[in-house]
């Protein structure tokens, strides 16, 4: 199991400050590794011309957890939109271990957020075709 069939994967290696007393990657910071993934993907699809305006708020964030990860172990997240709203979109996540053990699913709900009218807004439909564009659809493993 991997999450390269996913549009975009980050690889990530667990260091010291990841880890609790127990010895595992504590639950909280599983919404880090998320985050990073999301940020560069949004960036990666957002650099494109029309969507440079384009920006949101993440309105709900959660976190299954299937396995332990442990401090030097290196960790793919994949991540996909797998929803469109009127103005809201979902991310769904994979975390893989290097070894092929499935850490985490994962989802997140973000809102497209006008900072200057400080209020949700239309999700633009340039940003729509553009993650189309990029992931051929939205048909991509749920949890």
């Amino acid at each position: 199991m991997n999450a390269s069939n996913f549009p975009f994967t980050l690889n990530l290696e667990v260091i010291f400050r990841d880890v609790d007393s127990m010895g595992h990657v504590n639950n909280a910071v599983y919404f880090t590794y998320l985050e990073t993934t999301r940020i560069k993907y949004f960036r990666e699809l957002t650099s494109r011309p029309d969507l440079e305006h384009m920006n949101m708020i993440v309105a709900r964030a959660t976190c299954d957890y299937k396995a332990p990860a442990f401090l030097s172990e290196h960790l793919n997240v994949g991540v996909a939109v797998t929803r469109f709203g009127n103005k809201s979109f979902d991310f769904t996540y994979r975390i893989i271990a290097g070894d092929g053990r499935l850490i985490a699913t994962a989802k997140t709900v973000q809102v497209a957020y006008d900072y200057q009218a400080d209020r949700p807004m239309a999700l633009p439909a340039a940003f729509e075709a553009a993650v189309l564009d990029y992931q051929g659809g939205l048909d991509f493993p749920a949890f």
